[in-house]
């Protein structure tokens, strides 16, 4: 893992000399602030809770993250990063945690970003820290299993529509777990219910939203973030063999 950093740090300086991060990273915080002030009327229902904003971050991902992920191995195809890669011993583990590192560190970033309404929160009431932190801890582990997600989708390939387009496929169907286990619940065995029940991020983060940190859900995302990564990796090794 020695050359790790060198692939953390040339992904990021791609991510920060790509306009569409800083659109995509702004059209997140926009939505989210609008989305919690207007619709769910936060200054009306209570300003203590920032429920409101955070319980819109797993849709709101569903566009920041295949567009984070579109962007993750845009510069396998080019001529210097190729030549490269050719005279330096990279893993392919280190090409892929790197990657996902660097996106996950835009992606938090992202999430920092949303810190004034925390500072407006204790403006306007006492709201509870504790709460908040969990908050954002849910929330950026979700990020990060959504984002191994869509890694998983660039190795398999480099064209940047399909890519986003695949990567908002799958996590539009693993955030909608809850749906289909609303249609399976007098129609399948208790059992499959049940399974599908312990698949859904969803219900996970919503709980760690409401201020329920478990140590089951914790390693819920990390084993998902783990299980997908090691596939990118298993998946590139396979394609280079």
């Amino acid at each position: 893992m020695k050359l790790l950093p060198l692939i953390f740090k040339r992904q990021l300086a791609s991510y920060a000399s790509t306009p569409i991060t800083y659109l995509s990273v702004a059209f997140f915080l926009v939505l989210c602030a609008a989305l919690g002030l207007h619709t769910y009327r936060w200054m009306e229902r209570d300003s203590s809770d920032l429920q409101a904003f955070f319980e819109l971050h797993p849709w709101l991902y569903l566009l920041l993250i295949p567009s984070l992920s579109m962007h993750m191995w845009s510069d396998e195809h080019s001529a210097g990063f190729s030549n490269m890669i050719k005279t330096l011993p990279v893993t392919s583990a280190e090409r892929v945690i790197g990657k996902f590192l660097a996106a996950w560190a835009v992606c938090s970033a992202a999430l920092l970003l949303n810190f004034p309404i925390v500072i407006a929160a204790h403006y306007l009431g006492t709201p509870d820290n504790g709460v908040i932190a969990s908050q954002f801890l849910a929330s950026w582990l979700l990020a990060g299993s959504y984002l191994a997600a869509g890694c998983f989708i660039c190795v398999l390939t480099h064209q940047r529509l399909v890519i986003f387009l695949l990567t908002m496929g799958l996590l539009l169907t693993i955030s909608g777990l809850s749906s289909i286990l609303d249609a399976l619940e007098h129609q399948a065995p208790i059992w499959i219910v049940d399974s599908v029940m312990r698949l859904d991020p969803i219900s996970r983060f919503s709980s760690m939203d409401n201020g329920k940190i478990t140590l089951h859900d914790c390693l819920y995302f990390v084993s998902m973030i783990l299980a997908f990564l090691s596939a990118s990796i298993v998946t590139l090794n396979y394609k280079n063999s």
